[in-house]
């Protein structure tokens, strides 16, 4: 579904990608892991399209960017990101932000169809805000509107659902009621593409795990394979142990050799 070869990305004498080779195939969900800077969002702008290596390719959905219309293809992604967000007003009430995800748009100018916002105001009650459907958006707590991006994102029933650090801002209480409903996309026939530099919101759902590390891929496969103290130590440049409980990974800094 999703297919990266060789991406460089060069901003005057800085490397931000060198050589990233990922393949995302249809039943997995990845989260895409790693140190702040290290090119994590670079690597999801590049698979909606709104930013192109300086060599390399990248292939969404069968379409190879530079070769197709990339405004259809991003219709069948949904995208989650602060600065998604930032560009929504805090005054509409939470049903039409929501149902503006039928339709790839910011806000609403024409009448909006009966069933699309029956449908908003379904999303969010499966997502367990439902009476909050009539309030302005910027009334919600920061947890109850990551909950809201993510009924929008899910409006136009994408395949691919990328999602750039949605848990950022969150307390624990608010992180996790929003990973329980991010955990139940299984229900959805879609992919997950996750960033984030908190392996604890690695959830049951996600299938595999990319690190990258300094703009390269560290490794890349099977969550378990990945999520090792060794791989994990190298990376991070500390030496850490990971436990995992009911199959989410949780990590510690040791004392001794990170190499180890």
């Amino acid at each position: 579904m999703i297919e990266l070869q060789n991406l460089q990305l060069r901003r005057d004498a800085r490397t931000i990608l060198d050589g990233v080779t990922l393949r995302m195939n249809e039943g997995e969900h990845w989260v895409i892991l790693g140190r702040n800077g290290s090119g994590k969002t670079t690597l999801l702008e590049m698979m909606t399209g709104y930013l192109f290596p300086s060599s390399g390719t990248v292939d969404v959905l069968g379409n190879r960017f530079g070769a197709c219309d990339v405004r259809e293809v991003r219709k069948q992604l949904g995208y989650i990101s602060q600065s998604l967000m930032e560009k929504l007003t805090l005054g509409d009430p939470v049903w039409e932000v929501v149902a503006t995800g039928a339709y790839a748009f910011l806000r609403f100018y024409q009448d909006i169809p009966q069933e699309v916002q029956d449908k908003s105001r379904a999303m969010l009650a499966d997502m367990g805000i439902g009476h909050l459907a009539d309030q302005p958006l910027g009334t919600l707590s920061q947890g109850e509107r990551k909950k809201a991006l993510l009924a929008r994102a899910l409006m136009a029933d994408p395949r691919i659902l990328i999602m750039d650090e949605p848990c950022a801002g969150l307390d624990l209480y608010e992180r996790e009621k929003f990973l329980v409903e991010l955990n139940r996309l299984t229900r959805h026939h879609l992919m997950a593409v996750y960033v984030t530099h908190h392996i604890e919101e690695i959830v049951p759902m996600f299938t595999h795990v990319a690190l990258i590390h300094e703009g390269r891929v560290a490794a890349a496969g099977p969550k378990r394979e990945v999520l090792t103290p060794q791989i994990l130590s190298r990376a991070y440049e500390l030496p850490i142990e990971v436990e995992w409980a009911h199959d989410r990974p949780w990590i510690r800094v040791a004392l001794g050799d990170p190499s180890r």
